[in-house]
């Protein structure tokens, strides 16, 4: 009778199993903001109406589209580091900082909205770099400064729309 051994191997990366657990709670964050500014794109997408209605709903289209491969990037990283990706509404809402828009704003709204929500996103991946680097993860660093661009040029993009 052969025994078998059902316990993984202990990870050993060179990054400490506090680093990891510091490092996966600020991923989760992150993850939170990025699942809640993806529904809030789609739902905006969804619900654009007005003047702009085209660009606008092919614009969110792009960003939706693009947060959506984000959450999957981001997920992976935190069960790398070996912790569960959190994946409910319930966790989402606890660890974002990104708050749900209530009712279909105006166009413009909507635009003011997914600003203040790329540029949240943004600080939430800044804020993890300081752990992150005292860690030495460049795998996670890479990841945050990847998801820096992406959010600081949306917001840019979006902020232009608001000029007079």
């Amino acid at each position: 009778m052969s025994t078998r051994n059902t316990k993984a191997p202990a990870i050993s990366i060179g990054i400490s199993t506090s680093e990891r657990a510091k490092i996966a709670a600020g991923l989760s964050g992150l993850l939170a903001d990025s699942y809640t500014l993806y529904l809030m794109t789609h739902n905006f997408h969804w619900n654009v109406t007005g003047p702009h209605f085209n660009s606008l709903h092919l614009m969110f289209m792009t960003q939706y589209t693009e947060q959506w491969t984000a959450l999957d990037l981001i997920a992976e990283r935190i069960r790398a580091l070996g912790h569960p990706a959190p994946g409910t509404y319930r966790e989402y809402v606890k660890l974002a900082s990104i708050k749900e828009v209530a009712g279909v704003p105006a166009a413009t709204d909507m635009v003011r909205h997914l600003v203040a929500a790329q540029e949240s996103t943004a600080r939430t991946a800044r804020d993890l770099f300081k752990i992150v680097s005292a860690a030495n993860d460049q795998p996670t660093a890479d990841l945050l400064t990847q998801r820096l661009d992406v959010h600081e040029k949306t917001a840019w993009m979006l902020r232009s729309l608001l000029e007079a």
